[in-house]
């Protein structure tokens, strides 16, 4: 993740740019991002006026808007973790106060999408071997990506253009600039008693970030905290093992990997696995997963208690502690989980 900036101007970055470009054709901008020590977002500012628009306004009327989209595809990324999920924007519902607004969309996309951190957005067009790719980009003030939504066949192109004129910042010659967000602060020591009895009584696994909070403890540190009865290390590629056995078996799973702004789930049975050097991917007609399995520093299998009984999660985490993606079975509220995921957690 992009933490430092350097002093440039807009033309110096476009040029540095382009000169990688020419350099490294088959790189992606968030390659040139790191290798230029830019964030994303600023390089694609480049581009304003020429390939991209800046947008701003009101993101929870965006995201709504997006139903009119028809069929898109919506990519979103940890650090070592893409989902693109394929689909219309279908159920949104927009929960909170506006400096705290979360949205939860349920459908073909489904997500929990966090909006505090949404600073800049752009519609952008790129050349592709595919034609010109539109798409609206959205990114967090360090300049990290949160969410890409991009036009296919069967989209609505009107919309987009509707939309690109409706949320176009009047002022397009507007610097983007990025800034790195403090480093967390932990706490040192921890009730492992009070803490421990917290996690045993949680009655639903969204409970888990309140308990977070509540401890000033970060994710990793407290699955380790807890004691193997909840939560245990397993081996770090085990999502392979996940993915075939889910494949083999028809056994529908969920994947859940995100970002500082928004989760993006996949819910369903996964079909075509192929491991590519060090990716592992999912290659479904709908649904894509790119796994980077150089950035998973650790695997565990973590058990939470529900009003449904226990639900039984592995996480994937990077060197830096941060989740890479989860896997769960895939359950409804009201449901237990199902056996075969259960029996096949405890296999790893």
């Amino acid at each position: 993740m992009h933490t430092t900036t350097i002093p440039h101007t807009k033309e110096s970055l476009k040029e540095a740019w382009n000169e990688f470009k020419t350099n490294n054709p088959k790189k992606r901008i968030r390659e040139a991002a790191a290798a230029l020590n830019v964030s994303e977002a600023e390089l694609l500012a480049t581009t304003v006026g020429e390939t991209s628009v800046l947008l701003e306004g009101d993101w929870t009327e965006f995201i709504q808007d997006c139903k009119r989209l028809g069929k898109v595809m919506s990519l979103t990324r940890s650090e070592g973790c893409v989902l693109e999920n394929q689909g219309n924007f279908q159920k949104i519902e927009i929960h909170g106060s506006p400096a705290f607004q979360v949205g939860t969309v349920i459908g073909p996309i489904e997500q929990r999408i966090f909006f505090s951190p949404w600073t800049f957005g752009f519609a952008v067009e790129q050349e592709s071997h595919r034609g010109i790719l539109k798409s609206f980009q959205f990114f967090d003030k360090a300049g990290d990506a949160i969410m890409k939504i991009y036009m296919k066949e069967k989209s609505n192109l009107e919309v987009y253009e509707e939309l690109t004129a409706k949320y176009k910042a009047p002022d397009q010659e507007k610097k983007v600039e990025a800034v790195p967000y403090p480093t967390p602060e932990y706490s040192k020591e921890i009730d492992k008693e009070a803490f421990t009895q917290d996690w045993e009584n949680m009655k639903d696994t969204h409970d888990f970030h309140g308990m977070l909070s509540k401890y000033k403890i970060h994710r990793l540190e407290a699955i380790k905290l807890i004691g193997e009865k909840w939560a245990y290390p397993i081996d770090r590629l085990s999502a392979r093992k996940i993915l075939a056995v889910a494949s083999n078996s028809k056994l529908p799973i969920m994947i859940f990997a995100g970002n500082r702004g928004n989760i993006q789930i996949f819910q369903g049975k996964v079909r075509t696995i192929r491991q590519m050097d060090n990716w592992l991917n999912v290659l479904d007609p709908d649904f894509n997963m790119h796994l980077n399995e150089d950035t998973i520093d650790s695997a565990w299998v973590v058990h939470k208690n529900t009003t449904d009984g226990l639900v039984t999660a592995v996480e994937l985490f990077d060197k830096e502690g941060e989740i890479v993606a989860q896997f769960f079975g895939l359950r409804k509220p009201g449901i237990p989980q199902r056996d075969a995921w259960r029996e096949l957690a405890a296999s790893l």
